[in-house]
């Protein structure tokens, strides 16, 4: 039986099975691979970096 225990991304918001845990929170692989991947002069590298940002408000929250 396969493992079908999702949760939610904190970058893209989408239910996914399997990810990394930074500090409480959840990020899919898809999301890891952009993030290390998008090069600064980017345009989503600001979007990446604000979510990331976010992750330190969400654990004083926890």
């Amino acid at each position: 039986m396969e493992n079908t225990l999702q949760e939610k991304c904190v970058i893209c918001e989408e239910n996914k099975a399997s990810g990394i845990h930074i500090y409480h929170c959840f990020v899919c692989f898809s999301c890891e691979r952009k993030i290390v991947s998008t090069d600064v002069n980017d345009p989503n590298y600001s979007f990446y970096v604000e979510k990331l940002k976010a992750l330190n408000h969400m654990t004083k929250i926890v």
